[in-house]
């Protein structure tokens, strides 16, 4: 299965364009204002889960951020993310992994993570998950996923949909909720 999922997301970063995936935002706001809000030293570590070729990377580096990992599937993604960024990519840590598989050697002060979450539907990924998460953060986690207002699929895959309470009560051995927002996508196409 994990073989399959990578081979799956390097397909889609290997054929599409920015603007040909839903998920793709030019100015990552809520994001952004979520690691703002906790007002960390530029030095704090922070890594994005699933960054793949996000543009929150460019964002956090502009904002004087020193210490940012990004970590995804697809090696293609992070190609993409790398050639973008020129000579500011060298200062990024750059992972290539299955978050299932990923088996951190520090802690972050903030796991970000946008939409990796709702593509892990079985108890075994998701406990690993949540497992790796506990071990890795000293500071704080920021998870987005489809609500039940949103898709049941993306990018062809099925996903894992979470009210407020279930994706609390998920995290709830390690993690205790500071907030939550409802946020409509505006995909490239148009659509919410």
């Amino acid at each position: 299965m994990n073989i399959d999922r990578k081979k799956h997301w390097e397909t889609v970063y290997r054929t599409k364009n920015p603007n040909q995936v839903s998920w793709t935002q030019e100015l990552p706001k809520t994001s952004l204002a979520f690691i703002r809000s906790l007002e960390l030293k530029k030095s704090a570590k922070i890594i994005d889960i699933g960054g793949g070729d996000s543009t929150l990377v460019d964002h956090l580096l502009e904002e004087g951020f020193e210490n940012i990992t990004v970590l995804d599937i697809s090696a293609k993604s992070l190609e993409k993310a790398k050639d973008r960024l020129g000579e500011k990519a060298s200062k990024v840590n750059w992972i290539v992994s299955d978050i299932t598989e990923y088996e951190p050697n520090t802690t972050f002060d903030v796991w970000h993570d946008r939409a990796t979450f709702h593509f892990l539907t079985t108890t075994e990924q998701i406990t690993k998950y949540i497992e790796t998460a506990k071990d890795s953060v000293n500071g704080f986690l920021t998870i987005g996923t489809f609500s039940d207002n949103g898709p049941t699929k993306c990018s062809g895959l099925e996903i894992s949909q979470y009210y407020e309470e279930d994706l609390t009560k998920v995290l709830k051995n390690g993690f205790e909720k500071i907030g939550c927002v409802t946020e409509d996508h505006l995909t490239p196409f148009g659509t919410t």
